[in-house]
């Protein structure tokens, strides 16, 4: 007798009864907040804070509208929707790459170059810039996917290491070398040239991660995003049941390389101009380690992630120079002034005692907080 005879032969059971009083789950649902709601509050925030006056000593230096802070606040966003970007691979389909690097810089650079060697104004230099990234991403990921597990990171860390050391060496004096490309601003519109119109740099960091966010969560809401999770959870599996994977895994490579170039042609704009560092493998592991941060495969986790790393890569970088840090005896100020170690440090304290990221702390202090309330009570099964 197979299960589906059993499940038909079974009587129906009515549930237990809703206790008197309870609310009416209709009426919970009908008083739950759609979601979209708490998008639209964040995406409301985020733009009206080049109006806020506030001053948030010892967070931010000045008020939240100053230069200064929509600066720090835009660079945080770009590298959040780039962390995002990494986690449609990494944590949505469970592909790890250590070349989603590449795929930024590509943006960066094919944007400066554009500008600056064929005179083309800013947005057609993004516009190519982002169809040239997509490609490359489809090109390399429709050889790297050949591989799966550790075979595929090897492939993705030589493609990336091949375009790091083709942008250090400068080949046609057209990449800057070491010392990278400026923004080239006789190209780029008024509105995103001087330390006045930063809040048009941090509205278009803005627009960078709402677009990020609201494609990633389409599509994994969508049936491709079903297969993503299949194939994250068993792509044997999956293959067992029909579906190929490989056509959904390019997919995934591409979006998310596309979405990478974007954020390249944006951080440009930024930080006014690009450098060598964006290339390198270990700028991917920087990426990697904001995603496990935040919280691999959750909605707003890479996001969080990114932007606390960034935000206290900067701020240690601060302190790292400051008298305080010069009053310390030389064996504790040496490790403290490097951000990479603090980070480093704070990061396996992380996955030791806090393994689902940020995004999982309110659920463990809940959890803790019952525990100290005293057990649940259960009820005995006869």
């Amino acid at each position: 007798m197979t299960e589906t005879d059993v499940t038909a032969k079974t009587p129906d059971r009515p549930g237990p009864s809703p206790a008197a009083g309870s609310p009416n789950p209709a009426a919970r649902a009908r008083r739950r907040p759609p979601a979209w709601a708490a998008p639209a509050a964040v995406l409301a925030v985020a733009l009206s804070l080049p109006f806020s006056t506030l001053t948030l000593p010892g967070v931010f230096e000045g008020a939240l509208n100053g230069p200064p802070t929509l600066h720090l606040l835009a660079t945080c966003l770009v590298f959040g929707g780039l962390a995002t970007s990494y986690d449609l691979l990494y944590g949505r389909v469970g592909l790890l790459s250590f070349g989603h690097a590449l795929y930024f810089a590509c943006g960066a650079y094919a944007a400066a170059l554009l500008m600056s060697v064929l005179d083309l104004p800013l947005g057609w230099a993004a516009v190519l810039s982002v169809l040239g990234g997509t490609l490359l991403a489809l090109v390399l990921g429709a050889v790297s996917l050949r591989v799966n597990g550790i075979a595929l990171a090897m492939v993705t860390l030589a493609f990336a290491q091949a375009g790091s050391i083709l942008v250090a060496r400068d080949p046609g004096r057209v990449t800057g070398g070491e010392e990278g490309l400026s923004l080239d601003t006789a190209h780029v519109p008024d509105a995103f040239v001087g330390v006045v119109d930063t809040v048009n740099l941090y509205w278009a960091a803005v627009a960078y991660v709402a677009v990020t966010l609201a494609l990633v969560w389409w599509l994994d809401a969508s049936p491709v995003g079903r297969v993503w999770r299949g194939i994250r959870a068993n792509e044997q599996r999956v293959a067992v049941l029909g579906v190929n994977p490989y056509p959904y895994k390019l997919a995934a490579f591409t979006v998310s390389g596309g979405l990478a170039s974007l954020g390249g042609v944006v951080y440009l704009l930024v930080a006014g101009g690009v450098t060598p560092v964006v290339t390198t493998a270990e700028f991917t592991l920087t990426l990697l380690v904001m995603v496990a941060l935040g919280g691999a495969g959750t909605r707003w986790g890479p996001l969080l992630g990114a932007a606390l790393y960034t935000y206290a890569d900067h701020r240690l970088l601060q302190l790292g120079g400051s008298d305080a840090f010069a009053a310390l005896p030389a064996w504790i100020a040496a490790p403290l002034s490097q951000p990479l170690f603090v980070l480093g440090a704070l990061f396996v304290l992380m996955v030791f005692f806090f393994p689902g990221g940020v995004v999982a702390l309110p659920g463990r202090i809940r959890s803790v907080w019952r525990g100290r309330r005293g057990p649940a009570r259960t009820k005995e099964s006869p």
